[in-house]
């Protein structure tokens, strides 16, 4: 944990201050990106892109350096433009946008007191809170607590003060400050996708909804071993802290996870997967954010203790309607199948779907049914590789290199550039299940994933 000294005393968040900080550096970047494409105009076409790319670099850079000192909800912005925006943004200004995951910084525990204070009253009393963080994150910070009363050990998910007020006038700065540089084309895709990071953003800091959210899937859980999902303390939340249970578990991606058995890692990532399934097939709604650090394992003794994943954080979740559901089914069961024909005829009464030209239909077909190639049954998909699913239909993730086959045949596809710009909501679902299949990936484990499809096939 960073040293106090290293902490931030208080997050900028008058409007006037941080629309003075980002135009400055947006009109330098522009300006500084005008200039760098001058100096080329008569340079050969390689040397233009060359010079261009590293431009493009240096600015992108130099913006995100600066987006990085005002802290708070903008740079939270820049963390999901990240995430979802590879398809509308050049890789450059992307790659740099990704540094913002490491430059999270404390806030001081002077203003998390203050914040505590304003928000419990006298209930913060009634607790002993530790006063270095356990999490921290551009909107909030978690931090360990523990009832006086009867022990119950608490973490408090403690919301900045400031930053909810500042999510409108920060996505406005964000999007000129995008203008401003003329990096990016402003297109009607870009304007879809930035009003749905604004959603986005407003439904992070809505702890109501994250604290319902928590509860409705500890029910749908509540009598499955597998699985623990804090529970919440409504006496100590309030619209801007998030109370719950401290639960145990080690990360992902800890060395002794790959130390586990195959069996136990098998187990773990059929666990995980079934998850993202029953979220398509049954409840609806879907964990969006497919970031390692939502998962904690609390690990067994191999024999009559179960290892079990620990569900965090479902601030991101997102409800799907009923018609673009029955669409991803669909989509799915053809892969389970490997039916090329009923891949194609999936594709139809969805607006993203309907304007493809159905002679591009069966090579984005292709690429549909590599990515639920896991689904498949080795008999009927003869291009699926040898050994990669054994004889109890458990799919090697590892192995099978999945997530960079599907890049490399999509970007061959001739219907490359409908991939470009594909659906948000198609996003959401596409980035659910890289995560799913990099967690598989990560602990090394063999799933058999037809047996979850197979009941809805």
């Amino acid at each position: 944990m960073s040293d106090q000294n290293d902490k931030l005393k208080q997050l900028k968040t008058s409007s006037m201050d941080r629309r003075l900080s980002i135009a400055k550096a947006s009109l330098l970047a522009g300006t500084r990106w005008a200039a760098s494409n001058a100096t080329t105009m008569f340079s050969s076409e390689a040397d233009k892109e060359k010079k261009r790319k590293q431009a493009m670099k240096e600015q992108a850079d130099y913006l995100v350096s600066e987006i990085g000192k005002l802290k708070g909800s903008i740079v939270k912005i820049g963390q999901m433009m990240a995430l979802y925006g590879e398809h509308f943004l050049p890789e450059e200004i992307t790659q740099a946008l990704n540094t913002l995951n490491n430059q999270t910084v404390a806030l001081a525990w002077p203003a998390i007191k203050a914040q505590l204070k304003d928000q419990l009253g006298n209930k913060l009393d009634e607790l002993t809170i530790d006063h270095e963080p356990i999490g921290t994150a551009s909107l909030a910070q978690v931090h360990r607590a523990t009832r006086k009363s009867d022990g119950l050990e608490l973490v408090l998910k403690v919301q900045y003060p400031g930053v909810a007020d500042a999510i409108d006038s920060d996505m406005n700065l964000f999007k000129n400050m995008l203008k401003l540089t003329r990096m990016v084309p402003q297109t009607r895709e870009f304007d879809q996708w930035f009003d749905e990071v604004r959603e986005m953003m407003h439904r992070e800091v809505n702890y109501d909804f994250e604290a319902a959210t928590t509860r409705r899937f500890a029910e749908r859980l509540k009598n499955d071993p597998r699985y623990i999902v804090p529970k919440i303390v409504d006496e100590y939340c309030t619209h801007q802290i998030i109370c719950m249970t401290f639960e145990r578990g080690v990360p992902i991606n800890s060395p002794v996870m790959l130390s586990l058995p195959q069996e136990r890692r098998n187990h773990l990532g059929e666990a995980s997967l079934e998850i993202t399934v029953r979220e398509i097939f049954e409840w609806g709604e879907m964990q969006t954010d497919p970031n390692f650090g939502n998962y904690l394992v609390r690990l067994g003794n191999g024999a009559d203790v179960q290892d079990k994943i620990v569900l965090l954080d479902f601030g991101a979740i997102r409800q799907f309607d009923e018609h673009l559901l029955q669409l991803a089914r669909q989509l799915i069961k053809a892969g389970y199948h490997h039916d090329p024909q009923a891949m194609v005829q999936a594709m139809t009464g969805y607006d993203f779907f309907d304007s493809i030209p159905q002679s591009i239909k069966p090579d984005m077909a292709k690429v549909f049914l590599l990515a639920t190639e896991a689904f498949s049954d080795p008999l009927h998909n003869p291009d699926m590789p040898a050994g990669l699913m054994d004889q109890h239909e458990r799919y090697d993730w590892k192995k099978s290199q999945l997530h960079s086959r599907v890049m490399q045949q999509a970007s061959k596809s001739m219907a490359s550039r409908y991939f470009s710009v594909p659906p948000k909501e198609f996003m959401f679902i596409s980035r659910k299940f890289i995560g799913a299949y990099t967690f598989m990936t990560v602990i090394d484990a063999k799933t058999n994933v037809r047996a979850m499809i197979r009941q809805f096939s």
